[in-house]
Parts: C-alpha cells; sequence; structure tokens
C-alpha cells in the first residue's frame, strides 16, 4: 500500500520537475539573431586564427 503511494508521489514529482524544465527553457531561449550572431562570431574568429598562423 505504501509502495504504491510512494509511485504516485514520484510519477507526480517527476511530471513536474518535466514541466518546469520544459518551461524554463521556453522561457530562456535565445533568439534566432542571437544564435546566427554568435555563430558568425565564432566562424570570423577561427578564420582570423587560421590566417594568423
Amino acid at each position: 500500500m505504501v509502495a504504491k503511494i510512494w509511485k504516485k508521489v514520484l510519477l507526480f514529482v517527476l511530471i513536474i520537475a518535466c514541466l518546469f524544465n520544459v518551461i524554463n527553457k521556453l522561457v530562456h531561449k535565445a533568439s534566432m539573431e542571437e544564435e546566427i550572431r554568435a555563430s558568425a562570431e565564432y566562424v570570423q574568429k577561427q578564420i582570423d586564427n587560421e590566417k594568423m598562423k
């Protein structure tokens, strides 16, 4: 009997944790413009490093 209650409680906690994780990722998601800019800066740094060698 106690095992069934704990199983339900832990399942509920797991569902809440998953929902919190998904919502947190949606709220703090970087914009596409920021992602593209960061990628372009990284590529430019790599090109500059290759020229310096």
